[in-house]
């Protein structure tokens, strides 16, 4: 059974194909099309006069993953497998761009890159996954529609905040009191009152007794918010700025009640057994379930944790060479939507669930910084996140706890002891590091404790 690949480059409207066989040989010449429906009618006769010519042949299709371009021409192909031995991928565009790299390639014009999808689906088989036809009862589309909802939510929390960074701009000169009380988020009982007494000067001449009538605001605080604001430092009363933080306050509330009901929504029609269960790990909301759902997709996709944790980039780097040791670091590559949903979810988790709570103390105990311990946090939730998928558990402390009281040690860097094939030569020309190094793991292995004092004798050469 013969076998041919079809690269796929997409773009906004249109794509370019190349057709090859197993041995990178081009098949015909290559050729574009447009994203419509002549344009799936094309390529749809093309293959089926492909299959003609060709009998018994398999086809095998890549495209990259573009945004959302790539989605018309993925279900067209998932639809002609009834009729046509066509097999379908979504690519990594790193993967296929790493290719490219490691071929040389210094000129990118859409062919060329349609070659390189067809080249990597053969010279990386096995990092390719095929994709059967779905209909719209199956979880695969359901997970798109999911897809797309987060986003949506998303794009409405980004607009959020971009809101309330310009009224944090606009109270600063209206009424910069009010911003004490905004340092972590902006409380519902702030944005009532802007939106009857937007600037300081307004407040100053409101009575206690109206203030009162707003929910958390006794009229204690009443009384103290006049009196600031009789005394503000603030330099805009004028009318215009007044409509605009009413317009803005207005614009936040909108978008938080939005925001509110599409979560609603999400949460009722999310009947996902994996988000369920995720949102069993006490800090995780279900939309920080659905998020992390949506991204690792499934946990067969990842042999162990350290695969999906490097994977999302939570993995710790660093560099050893000759005499030089680099500090790890957290890489922060691959998606970094998953590392801000983890930030988020262990902020809240510190809080309120014992295992990151202990963990967090416990690094901080040891001497991190407070981002590091955070980090620490990050990198332990997604592995209590991947345990949970794996085994189909809900989350318990006590499963931790035995790992941790069970687990063997690993060592980050390889024993160098073990790659040794002679005993150190005090002869060798290395550095005064490296001789420090030596001298210091010979009086370990002679039993000698490492220690600062006389009874540690000086190494050679070092004084």
């Amino acid at each position: 059974m013969s076998q041919f690949f079809l690269g796929i480059d997409i773009s906004k409207g249109y794509a370019d194909f190349v057709m090859i066989d197993a041995v990178k040989s081009n098949v015909g010449t290559s050729f574009q099309l447009d994203d419509t429906f002549q344009g799936h009618v094309c390529l749809f006769n093309y293959l089926s006069e492909f299959k003609e010519q060709h009998a018994g042949c398999t086809i095998f299709a890549g495209l990259e993953s573009t945004g959302g371009y790539e989605n018309n021409w993925y279900q067209m192909l998932l639809n002609c497998q009834e009729l046509l031995p066509v097999r379908v991928a979504r690519l990594n565009p790193a993967g296929v761009f790493a290719y490219k790299k490691a071929n040389l390639n210094r000129i990118n014009t859409d062919p060329i890159s349609a070659r390189a999808v067809a080249e990597y689906l053969i010279t990386h088989s096995d990092k390719v996954s095929y994709h059967e036809a779905v209909n719209s009862n199956n979880p695969s589309c359901s997970m798109r529609s999911l897809r797309k909802h987060w986003g949506f939510i998303q794009m409405l929390t980004k607009q959020k905040t971009q809101l309330l960074n310009q009224l944090e701009m606009l109270l600063y000169e209206a009424n910069p009191d009010l911003l004490h009380f905004c340092k972590n988020h902006t409380p519902q009982w702030v944005l009532t009152l802007l939106l009857h007494y937007p600037t300081a000067k307004r407040l100053a001449r409101a009575h206690a007794d109206s203030l009162a009538k707003i929910p958390y605001i006794s009229k204690k605080r009443a009384a103290s918010l006049i009196e600031q604001a009789k005394n503000s430092v603030a330099s805009s009363s004028d009318a215009y700025t007044e409509q605009l933080i009413i317009s803005t306050v207005k614009e936040i509330m909108h978008l938080k009640t939005q925001i509110r009901n599409e979560t609603n929504v999400l949460a009722r029609h999310c009947s996902f057994a994996d988000v369920e269960l995720i949102t069993t790990f006490p800090g995780i909301s279900v939309l920080s379930a659905v998020g992390l759902f949506i991204h690792i997709q499934s946990v067969a996709r990842f042999a162990t944790t350290k695969q999906i944790a490097s994977f999302f980039g939570l993995n710790p780097v660093f560099s050893a060479s000759g005499d030089s040791l680099k500090g790890s670091r957290m890489s922060k590559k691959g998606n970094k939507q998953v590392r801000q949903i983890l930030f988020m979810i262990a902020l809240s988790a510190i809080q309120s669930n014992p295992v990151i709570r202990n963990t967090y103390a416990r690094q901080r105990s040891k001497g991190m910084s407070n981002m590091a311990a955070i980090g620490a946090c990050m990198h332990k939730i997604l592995r209590i996140v991947y345990g949970m998928l794996k085994n189909r558990q809900a989350f318990d402390p006590n499963i931790d706890r035995y790992n941790r009281l069970n687990q063997r040690k690993t060592v980050a860097t390889e024993n160098a002891d073990n790659r040794r094939l002679q005993e150190y030569d005090e002869t060798a020309p290395v550095s005064q590091r490296q001789i420090k190094k030596r001298w210091e793991r010979k009086q370990t292995q002679n039993g000698f404790a490492i220690e600062s004092g006389f009874r540690s004798p000086s190494p050679p050469h070092i004084v």
